[in-house]
């Protein structure tokens, strides 16, 4: 039997980092075998913002020189410097917000809240790939995406998890429901173990997960061809 490609991790934070792994690992049982994953090959940088695109680039030819075939970022903000290396990568790459999309536009959600990084709320990484597929969305006000923005960096990002904060992720949610939003994305590496799909008062989409299970998709689909 052929093996599995292997999946290269380019990722920023540790917590989110290994989320994805994880996550890789688990759900890869149904298609591999109990104990049987892809091989994965990961490398973890940080505190380089001002230069992120070469830094993932050189991120990316460490996994691929390890031997990985395709390329991951659990770390939703850095997309916006992957658009800018995509084509100059060794090994092509799932886009986290390319894929959210698919998700979104496979359960026909129409309009979705976004929440992650100040940067990301912000910045171009998902209404450029949301309105690829035709679907509208809302950042929420500024005074809850700077306290969002420092609930990320000052507790999730060290592996703190309040549920002062988890029950202020609800309210937020709830307040993006009422301006119309039919879902949430979970566009921070960290958020999904803050607050659970269960636990959003809106359907969620949980980036982290979607992208090592596209990534889990990418690297067996040869194997059932």
């Amino acid at each position: 039997m052929e093996d599995a490609r292997h999946i290269g991790i380019v990722a920023v934070s540790a917590e989110g980092a290994a989320l994805c792994y994880r996550t890789i690992c688990i759900e890869s049982a149904s298609l591999l075998g109990a104990h049987n994953h892809p091989q994965v090959t990961m490398h973890i940088e940080a505190d380089r913002w001002q230069d992120a695109g070469k830094l993932m680039l050189a991120s990316a030819n460490i996994v691929v020189r390890g031997g990985a075939e395709l390329l991951i970022c659990p770390d939703n903000t850095a997309h916006q410097a992957l658009d800018l290396i995509r084509e100059e990568s060794p090994a092509p790459w799932l886009h986290i917000a390319e894929e959210v999309a698919a998700v979104a536009a496979t359960r026909h959600f129409q309009r979705l809240g976004i929440l992650g990084t100040r940067y990301l709320m912000e910045g171009p990484v998902y209404p450029q790939k949301l309105a690829g597929r035709g679907i509208a969305h809302e950042i929420p006000g500024t005074q809850d995406r700077e306290r969002i923005n420092a609930i990320i960096f000052d507790e999730l990002v060290y592996g703190r998890f309040e549920q002062g904060s988890r029950q202020y992720f609800q309210r937020v949610i709830e307040a993006l429901g009422a301006r119309g939003c039919d879902a949430v994305v979970l566009g921070c590496t960290e958020i999904p173990l803050l607050i659970t799909e269960a636990e959003s008062p809106l359907p969620a989409i949980d980036s982290t997960r979607t992208l090592a299970r596209a990534a889990l998709r990418e690297a067996t689909r040869h194997l059932s061809s």
